[in-house]
């Protein structure tokens, strides 16, 4: 026996102390070679389009759920996303991946913060142990349940009230497009169903309708008819209306569908269950006197020690294990800066640095260890009075035996950091190196950008520009704003500032005259495989037809998904196989190599280059080629928002977050709005892209314009001419204007304003 031990210590690996990268060539990364410790807090940062996402995300985090996912069954893969493998030469000693990104929890109008992390759960199991009258089964006390749902509201808590003439035009008929509503018009597969079911006359103009048929069109209850040999459910518009698209969250809609709703409808609190979600049992329950859907609706830091206080006695031994579960997980929401949400805040209504940190409370009080956890700048939509608690909670997850991987600009979370990895030089195809690794001290000292950036302030301005007129608002009440009234100065750079929670995105959104106004907000452009900067910014049309001008043929040749795509791969330039029980395989197309067009169409030239190689171009060498009046102004746009070096061609899906918003942005500043809001610009930005955008926004109100800002980063607050500080703290202890006036008088005087204190301090260290 003694032997056998002896030899299979022999074949017995040691432990990897190192997560190794070798080769990795994901998007612009260029066979980066790295060994990231286990066990330790590494935070990865660089310009954005470095690479960072692609090393972090895209290759080790990746190519471990690729991993976990190949250990189940060949039945259950079948039910799964396919995962490629990412390009790397070589991963060893990875661990279970976690991650923590900042995508949106959602738009499930059925879906809020305490059914999301469980918090709900357990105060239904509560209410039904300790409640009086007493309701054995916790499910009577949710709303996402027959038995407990308010069947007016079917359990939504809000109900809508729908303008049949803002979707319906009598005086057309059907062929004449009477439907007026997205998805609904001449053609389409809905419009189809009405049109040409044979139950109504689709010639006949709706005014023309008689009682019955207009009930019918409108209102008519569910059957099945058989058109186009399909046999398909025909229900009346409203209902179908109503349970497809009036039950979504609003603001999670596209913008077109999004403004056709709000004209449509009107929204109220159900007035049977006034907006509780609950049926009347479920609603008559009460612990130490309060129902549990006035529970949810406490803010967490008042639910945390009203759970505490009901007495041990209560419902038996067995409720106080579980009792202090609920509490561990309410304080937990406080600790990492959440402690103003309540239970029923819908988790679509979450910013993304919200929503991240609401994902957070679900493994701060996990027994789980080494473990890999991954997130995507936590400190996003954080004020810099809060940043240090999340230092404390990324500490915590490291200390408990984890290794934990941040991509992260804020030099406040570097400074805590047991390793450094910096990328670049540059963004793009500047970038995809690893140009510094080490400790903070180190990087202080290396003479890369971030290294420089690291002793760099921006100067509170000493002459502010005077406002032109201003906006009022008066009376505002939007969620937790106290009657706010304020005078928005236009013509002028104004910052917004204040902790989270503490009312900023509730008083610009909620309460600002949106005529003459457009808002960037931190909403991600919705990506495709098929998108692209050229299209999704429009100049591909301009583009096109200076090919087809050039040649003699038509447009249609030069887009990729119409006439011009290889047939192959129908203009995606790659080829995905479905490998059955295996993950699929992307590989470039063979016959087009990855060029989305056929041979015949690359023949063509403009100036001496194909449709191909334009789309390979970058914005800064597309802005050099081309003349053509229709394209240069929005290149030079993408150029001014620091996307210089991404392709015209680039899928959607390649961009990080801080991209796609500076996109988003690049269009919205050709518009003629007098008034640009920007929602947290900063995000995914490195601080020396951060001093690119200030640049731009002074260029932008330069040109007559007003710019609001929603900002927590100090260097765009002390560049700004006016500040609004909304607090003093969150959720019920904000919703206040603390301070209105210029950054160096708040600086010198900050009184009860943590902005205030914050900027002090910046600038006795600096």
């Amino acid at each position: 026996m003694a032997g056998a031990a002896v030899g299979a210590s022999r074949y017995r690996h040691p432990v990897a102390e190192h997560i190794s990268v070798r080769g990795a060539r994901e998007n612009n990364l260029r066979g980066v070679d790295v060994d990231i410790p286990k066990r330790q807090l590494s935070v990865f940062t660089g310009v954005s389009g470095s690479g960072k996402s692609s090393l972090v995300f895209g290759t080790i985090a990746a190519e471990s759920r690729r991993l976990i996912d190949e250990t189940y069954d060949a039945f259950v893969q079948g039910f799964m996303p396919p995962a490629p493998q990412p390009e790397v030469d070589s991963l060893e000693g990875l661990t279970a991946a976690i991650l923590v990104g900042q995508d949106q929890m959602g738009a499930n109008s059925r879906s809020t913060v305490g059914t999301a992390t469980d918090a709900y759960t357990m105060l239904r199991i509560l209410w039904s142990r300790v409640g009086e009258p007493r309701l054995e089964s916790s499910v009577t006390f949710s709303f996402n349940d027959p038995r407990g749902m308010c069947m007016a509201c079917e359990g939504l808590g809000r109900v809508s009230t729908i303008d049949v003439d803002v979707i319906v035009d009598r005086s057309k008929s059907l062929n004449d497009g009477a439907i007026d509503f997205p998805n609904y018009t001449v053609g389409t597969w809905y419009w189809k169903i009405y049109a040409e079911s044979g139950l109504l006359d689709p010639d006949k103009r709706v005014a023309d309708y008689t009682a019955d048929e207009l009930h019918l069109f409108l209102h008519g209850e569910e059957q099945k008819v058989n058109f186009a040999g399909f046999n398909m459910t025909y229900e009346g518009l409203i209902p179908k209306l109503r349970k497809s698209v009036f039950v979504k969250d609003v603001d999670s809609m596209k913008p077109t569908l999004r403004a056709v709703v709000e004209r449509a409808a009107t929204f109220e609190d159900c007035p049977e269950c006034g907006g509780s979600r609950l049926n009347a049992a479920a609603r008559e329950v009460r612990v130490q006197g309060i129902t549990i859907a006035e529970a949810t609706s406490m803010q967490l830091t008042d639910l945390a020690p009203f759970i505490a206080a009901i007495p041990p006695t209560a419902g038996g031994a067995a409720t106080a294990p579980l009792r202090a579960k609920l509490v561990d997980l309410l304080e937990t929401f406080d600790a990492i800066g959440l402690g103003y949400l309540s239970l029923d805040r819908p988790a679509g209504s979450l910013s993304g640095g919200e929503a991240q940190r609401t994902k957070m409370v679900r493994h701060m009080g996990s027994a789980l260890t080494d473990v890999t956890y991954v997130f995507d700048e936590p400190t996003a939509g954080l004020h810099p009075h809060d940043v240090e608690r999340m230092n404390g909670l990324l500490s915590r997850l490291r200390d408990k035996g984890n290794t934990v991987l941040v991509v992260e600009h804020k030099p406040e979370v570097m400074a805590i950091a047991d390793r450094i990895v910096d990328m670049g030089p540059g963004a793009g195809v500047h970038g995809g190196t690893v140009v510094f690794e080490g400790t903070f001290d180190e990087l202080r000292a290396s003479g890369t950008r971030t290294g420089q950036h690291l002793e760099h302030r921006q100067q509170l301005k000493e002459t502010v520009r005077t406002p032109a007129g201003r906006i009022e608002i008066r009376d505002a009440r939007e969620h937790n704003l106290q009657g706010v009234d304020v005078d928005v100065p236009t013509g002028v750079l104004v910052a917004i500032t204040g902790v989270a929670g503490s009312g900023k995105s509730s008083l610009i959104h909620g309460s600002l005259p949106r005529d003459g106004a457009t808002f960037v907000d931190q909403t991600m452009i919705k990506g495709s495989r098929r998108s692209n900067p050229a299209t999704y910014t429009g100049i591909l049309e301009p583009i096109r037809k200076a090919f087809a001008a050039a040649n003699g043929v038509k447009p249609a040749l030069f887009s990729a998904n119409s006439e011009g795509a290889c047939p192959e791969c129908k203009g995606l330039g790659v080829i995905y196989s479905d490998l059955a029980f295996m993950a699929g395989v992307t590989t470039p197309c063979e016959l087009c190599g990855g060029r989305r067009f056929t041979a015949e169409v690359l023949e063509y030239h403009l100036r001496g280059r194909s449709i191909g190689d334009v789309l390979d171009m970058s914005v800064e060498e597309a802005q050099q080629f081309f003349t053509e009046k229709q394209v240069q102004p929005m290149l030079g746009r993408l150029v001014d928002v620091g996307l210089g070096y991404i392709r015209l061609g680039q899928t959607l899906t390649t961009l990080s977050g801080g991209e796609r918003q500076r996109l988003k942005l690049a269009i919205e500043m050709g518009t003629n709005a007098e008034v640009i809001v920007l929602d947290e610009p900063t995000t995914g930005l490195h601080m020396a892209d951060v001093d690119n955008l200030i640049g731009l926004l002074d260029r932008i109100v330069d040109a007559g314009r007003t710019v609001l800002v929603i900002e927590h980063n100090l260097d765009v607050v002390s560049r700004a001419d006016w500040l609004i500080d909304l607090g003093p703290g969150a959720g019920a202890q904000g919703g206040s204007i603390v301070y209105e006036g210029t950054p160096a008088a708040l600086a010198a005087s900050p009184g009860d304003s943590l902005t205030g204190h914050h900027l002090a301090k910046r600038l006795a260290t600096a």
